[in-house]
């Protein structure tokens, strides 16, 4: 829903964030173009609160290069059979999509390791418990020192 799960916006203010630099990441996956405006996280950063950003692997890849403070976490599926069984519960790809997808997240599920936590999403209550005390624990963590600073 726009304004709710995402801000939908034209190809044309699409291509102007990404010029004035507006967004923390931003990639086109599955022929759709997705960012994470950089502003609202700035801002709650400046006020002392947490920021959660929801990306996929190539958007955490780009996070963890733009700001070295984040803390990425890979929700990972308890497999991929059951991920397929969730896929296609939700009636939202046609089976070329589908195939994508599934395809796109074995490598992801590959790349997991260079994520500073994995969770299981096998029970929702519990991999969100999980989130909440990493989120919890690093945030008592900071300020972390950035690589090189003479302070650390």
């Amino acid at each position: 829903m726009d304004g709710r799960d995402y801000r939908f916006v034209t190809e044309a203010e699409f291509d102007r964030l990404m010029a004035e630099g507006a967004f923390l990441e931003w990639a086109e996956v599955f022929g759709h173009w997705y960012g994470t405006l950089r502003a609202p996280l700035d801002e709650a950063l400046a006020e002392g609160s947490d920021a959660l950003v929801e990306v996929d692997v190539q958007g955490a890849a780009t996070v963890r290069a733009r700001r070295a403070d984040a803390i990425l976490v890979f929700l990972r599926p308890p497999s991929l059979e059951e991920l397929a069984r969730r896929l296609r519960a939700r009636h939202t790809e046609d089976a070329g999509e589908f195939s994508r997808r599934l395809a796109s997240a074995a490598d992801e599920m590959r790349q997991a390791e260079w994520f500073d936590h994995v969770v299981v999403n096998d029970d929702v209550n519990r991999a969100a418990g999980e989130i909440a005390a990493i989120i919890e624990k690093d945030s008592q963590q900071w300020p972390i020192p950035l690589k090189g600073d003479p302070s650390a």
